[in-house]
């Protein structure tokens, strides 16, 4: 969540309210967070000094506005940059798509293709698993629970299929001619 955070920040200073805005706004189409976790999160990344205050807006409650620091600058762009890891895939490959405007143009296609090798591996991964329980023999018993449990490993395989789909097309429709 913290990179997350950083990246709104990056768009724009912002308060704890429109960062919670922010995340209802588009961020929750791929990551959600109560308005107590984002406070953690900043508590976290002011300690880190990643960010500080900007500004305390006059009024009763001094509304404290963030920005990002340098030092802020350069983890949220090493997390761009890096490679996405986690066990939640998609959420690593839409925050990195969602805040791709925010690197140079040179760099996005890289972040992409990083993505890209994420998605490749952990689909081959459930290739391998899917490959294996062709030879396993399951219990009678177990059989109706073992035909939703493959559905299930049927989905994560699809979901992969189109997610590498999907971010192969845009890469091609993103890639500079020269590449």
């Amino acid at each position: 969540m913290a990179h997350v955070i950083l990246g709104l920040l990056l768009i724009a200073p912002q308060s704890l309210y429109d960062l919670i805005k922010g995340f209802e706004a588009g961020v929750a189409l791929f990551y959600s967070a109560s308005s107590g976790s984002i406070k953690r999160a900043l508590d976290t990344l002011l300690a880190r000094e990643l960010i500080d205050v900007d500004s305390v807006e006059a009024g009763g409650r001094g509304r404290k506005v963030y920005r990002v620091t340098d030092a802020g600058r350069e983890e949220f762009r090493a997390w761009m940059t890096g490679d996405p890891a986690g066990s939640d895939l998609e959420t690593a490959a839409l925050s990195r798509l969602y805040f791709l405007g925010l690197l140079e143009p040179d760099e996005r296609v890289p972040v992409l293709r990083r993505v890209t090798a994420r998605i490749e591996s952990d689909l081959a991964a459930f290739l391998r698993l899917d490959s294996n329980l062709d030879a396993v023999d399951f219990p009678e018993e177990r059989r109706d629970l073992v035909t939703h449990q493959r559905a299930t490993l049927d989905y994560g395989i699809a979901s992969h299929r189109f997610m590498l789909d999907w971010f192969r097309d845009h890469i091609d429709r993103h890639e500079p001619p020269d590449s």
